[in-house]
This record gives structure tokens, sequence and C-alpha cells, in this order.
């Protein structure tokens, strides 16, 4: 009661009369050209924002105190696999996600003496095979486990420019996978619109038409139970926008599902997005990283599995894994980013922001069906034109230093060294092959600076 009697003694101050303040301080400036900015989604970014702004907060459940720390795995060897599963789960990780790259791996071998019920585990298969799913699916009905399948043609096609086989036979195996599994089984690969470079409209409206072609192909009109679709996202280093790109892809992701079935729920897994992140100077990317992190948890993500700041160069080790896994570790049980869900709600620049992104994003989506679709629009080359164009922006922007990356174009070191550190190649791979569509490439802002400054060492 003291702090309502407190906050009466204080006049309600509106958004006009802070304008006609920030207008007079300016002593002639004009507003409009000196404090408002405009984003590459063409939003217009004010220097303050009001209750007037939004006047009744979006309606979006972020259980930010769910969510599970990921790391990744990817099964070579089944019996190391395993001891490294073991170890990462001791030191702190709460969810596994394996890449399985063929049918042989034993998951009885894979799972021995792993935490079942309490762990969630994803599969994520690189290929199509109802045998292999249907093994995972046994051993899990028979544990009591808690298993999620990663399978996505859509997203197969994307980065390889062709189906598993063909559309037809890629979408009648999932329909059978549909129908005999009882494990969440699709998965969005939509990270690779965002370190592609796409904004982030591009990226909502695509893992929206992403979503709805599979909505379309996938027969759930008979299932009752609850279907949960796995959409995995990249998180870009501009903050807020990247916390109101999260939660506009929940809403607007509710409201296409529901139109489809009433028991279709996404869960988010996201990831710090590779294209910001550098070899030189490399530390900084830990600080991108962890930025990256805490966008993703306060935006809504059910998941995040952290990027290694040595990812792009180095082979998976111990040291890299340690501090990713920590870095998110110190986010949650330090920082106690799990306490509170909801957080953001009523941010009124974050509220604004989410509206704002996700009116462009239903335009744009609305657009691409209207011509077809997706599939169509990648078999047209038109998604893939718009996400050069998109890039080119970007990276003009980089190259201009209007982007900055720290030890990269700005305030470099010249005395770093990296030439004799790559264990990887960290750019741009191309292969001479048939494909149906375009690939969509990844590629990073630093990639040309970078190559430069190895050829001069």
């Amino acid at each position: 009661m003291e702090s309502q009697k407190l906050f009466q003694e204080f006049e309600s101050i509106s958004s006009k009369e802070w304008k006609q303040k920030i207008q007079f301080e300016l002593k002639g400036a004009d507003y409009n050209d000196t404090l408002i900015w405009e984003s590459l989604e063409g939003i217009k970014v004010k220097p303050f924002y009001h209750n007037d702004d939004s006047e009744t907060p979006l309606k979006i459940d972020t259980q930010v105190s769910q969510f599970k720390i990921v790391q990744n795995i990817f099964v070579h060897d089944v019996a190391k696999s395993n001891k490294k599963a073991l170890e990462k789960l001791k030191r702190g990780t709460e969810s596994i996600r394996f890449t399985i790259e063929n049918e042989t791996v034993s998951i009885a071998d894979l799972m021995q003496n792993l935490p079942l019920e309490e762990v969630h585990y994803f599969f994520y298969l690189p290929f199509l095979s109802i045998d292999f799913v249907n093994q995972i699916n046994t051993f899990a009905t028979n544990r009591k486990a808690t298993f999620s399948i990663q399978i996505d043609p859509i997203g197969h096609l994307l980065k390889e420019g062709n189906w598993f086989t063909s559309l037809e036979n890629d979408f009648e195996i999932l329909n059978q996978i549909a129908s005999k599994t009882t494990l969440p089984f699709l998965n969005l690969q939509t990270s690779i619109y965002q370190n592609a470079g796409a904004n982030m409209v591009q990226q909502l409206a695509y893992t929206l038409s992403h979503a709805n072609e599979y909505f379309n192909r996938i027969n759930w009109a008979t299932s009752s139970d609850k279907i949960n679709i796995i959409i995995e996202v990249a998180v870009g280093t501009n903050y807020f926008f990247e916390i109101a790109k999260l939660r506009a892809l929940r809403l607007l992701f509710q409201t296409l599902a529901k139109e489809y079935h009433p028991n279709i729920a996404c869960h988010i897994l996201a990831t710090p997005s590779k294209r910001n992140k550098t070899l030189y100077d490399y530390n900084v990317n830990m600080l991108r990283t962890t930025t990256e992190c805490m966008s993703a948890i306060l935006g809504g993500a059910d998941s995040v599995s952290n990027l290694a700041y040595d990812a792009l160069y180095h082979k998976d080790n111990e040291f890299g894994d340690r501090i990713s896994r920590n870095q998110l570790l110190v986010l949650k049980n330090e920082s106690y980013f799990d306490k509170v869900n909801n957080p953001v709600d009523g941010a009124y620049y974050i509220e604004t922001l989410t509206e704002q992104l996700a009116e462009k994003a239903l335009h744009l989506f609305k657009d691409i069906e209207a011509n077809g679709g997706l599939i169509t629009q990648l078999i047209e080359g038109t998604i893939q034109r718009k996400i050069r164009e998109s890039a080119s922006k970007e990276q003009d922007l980089f190259d201009a230093g209007k982007e900055i990356l720290l030890g990269t174009n700005k305030y470099p070191n010249k005395n770093d060294r990296m030439k004799d550190d790559l264990e990887l190649f960290p750019f741009v791979k191309t292969y001479s092959r048939k494909t149906l569509i375009t690939p969509i490439i990844e590629k990073r802002l630093a990639e040309k600076l970078e190559q430069e400054r190895l050829a001069q060492e």
C-alpha cells in the first residue's frame, strides 16, 4: 500500500510530452535523423518506448525456468560417444544431441548406462530410414526414455540442393514414420537461413513456410496425442531483436499450427549464429556467444546449445566443450536466468519489436504461400535470391566498417597468427554436383578479410 501511495505522487507523462522534451534538448537537430535508426528488417527504432506504443502486452508463454543446456555429440565411435555423453552429463549438461550419420549404430550400445527418463536426448538423422526410427522408438518405449528424433528432408534440400531421394518418396517415408512412431520426429533446420544472411523477417517467414509444407504434406488428422515439432534456430548478436525474434516465432507458429491440429506445439532449440564468428581474436567469440545465449533464454528457447569459441577452426575438443557448457551453467546457476518465466513481458521496446517482426513476417509468409509455397519458390530460386540480397546488404555494412566485429574489422591485432592453428577449413566450401535447386550457402561476414590476412602471414 505504501508503494501505491508513493507512485501516486508522480504524474504520468505521455510519449508526446517525452518527445517534446527530447526535441527541446536537441537544440534544433532533427529528431528523426538524429535519434531514429532503421534495421535491416525495415524497422525504425526509436530512442524510447512508452506504454502508448503497445497498450496490451502480447500473450506469449515463455517457460524460461525450464530451459535445458544441450551439448552435441557426433557419433563416429559408439563407445567413445557413450563415454562422452556420460562425462558431459556429470559436468552439468542437461540434454544430449546425438548426430548419427548411418544406420549401423546400435541405440542400445549408444545409450548404455545413460540416465533415460530424466534426461532429454535428441537424435539428429541426416538420412531417412523407417527401420532405424523404429529401433529408436522401440528402445524409448521399452525403457521409458525421453527421446526426440530430428528428421528434416526440406532442411536437407536447403543445404544439399537435393532431396534424400525425391519429394514424393521422402514425404511417403515421413508419413509412414508419423503413423508408426510415438516420438517427436520432425525437425525444422532453420538456422541455415540466419547463417546464410537472411534478415529476421525472412528467417521468421521462411520458418513458417517451412513448417507449413509439413503441415500440408503429413497426415496428422488421426492423431489425438500432442505433436511436438523441433525448430532449430540460430541467434545473432542483435540482443533485443533476437529476444523479440524468438517470441515472434512462437507466436506465429502457434497461430499457424492451430489451423491444422489442436495439439501441435514447438520445441525451440537455439544455437549462436556462425555468421558473426571470427578466426582472429577468437576469444571475442565467447563474448558474442554469451549475449546470444542470453537472448535465446530470454526469448523463450526450450533448449540452448552453445557454440564453442573455437568451433570454426578446431575439431571437437574438451576445452572448447567445457567453456561453452560453463557459459550456460553460469547463466543458469549464477545469473539465475531460470528463475522467472516470461521475463520480458511488458517491456515496451521488446513488445513493440515482437509485434512488428511478427506482422512483417506474416505478410511475407502470405506472399510466399500465394506464390506456391516454400518448395516452389526454392525451385524457382526466389528464396535464394532474396537471402543473397539481404546477405549482400549486411556484407556491405561490414566491409564499410558500419557493422563492427571487434578484433576483425575494428581494432585488429596485427600480430595475431592463425595459419598454423587451423584444424578445419573455416570458409565456404564448393562442390561440383548436379542439384535440383541452388543450395543455400552459409557464409560468415569475416571470411574475405580473414582469407586476405591468412595470405599475408
